[in-house]
């Protein structure tokens, strides 16, 4: 048996409860945000969103300094 790599949105792509955890919040207020345009993600075919891990780590980054 061949054992298959995760797909690219899996490493690529953070779900709510890692995006939660990155910021130290709860995930409601990661959906919350999301729906209100704070955070950028896409929908997958199954309706779950994802979260571009780079820009959201990148955007954590920048509160965590401030800016």
């Amino acid at each position: 048996m061949v054992k298959q790599e995760r797909s690219t949105t899996r490493r690529d792509h953070l779900r709510v409860a890692e995006v939660a955890e990155l910021f130290h919040v709860s995930p409601k207020t990661v959906v919350r945000w999301a729906s209100e345009g704070k955070l950028p993600y896409v929908v997958t075919l199954g309706g779950h969103r994802r979260f571009p891990r780079e820009e959201l780590q990148q955007i954590a980054e920048r509160l965590r300094r401030g800016q």
